[in-house]
């Protein structure tokens, strides 16, 4: 089993989890992580730290986000590891709970 970031981390970026993480699995772009699912050792530390809630089991993703099972697996082959804590994206609090926010990923 691996952890998957979802669409609640678009526009937010909180980096809360990227600490926690024992196997620096966490990938960052421009508005959004994702984990490595060939890194991730199933720990679940970096779940109960992210404040978006964006973070879950691949078995327990929402069935209308289980795209995000791929996402994270292809954006994770070409961004960057991230191993350190940053700040959040201006306006994070404001996108936190909003949805439909797929539209709105950078590559």
């Amino acid at each position: 089993m691996t952890y998957v970031v979802t669409e609640n981390c678009i526009r937010c970026k909180y980096t809360d989890c990227v600490e926690v993480c024992p196997t620096d699995c966490f990938h960052e772009g421009p508005n959004f992580l994702v984990i490595n699912p060939e890194a991730c050792i199933d720990c679940s530390l970096c779940g109960p730290e992210c404040p978006a809630d964006a973070i879950f089991a691949d078995k327990e993703v929402p069935p209308e986000q289980s795209h995000f099972i791929e996402l994270n697996a292809d954006l994770a082959q070409l961004w960057p590891v991230i191993t350190q804590t940053n700040a959040p994206l201006a306006n994070a609090d404001d996108w936190v709970d909003q949805t439909d926010k797929l539209q709105f990923l950078e590559r």
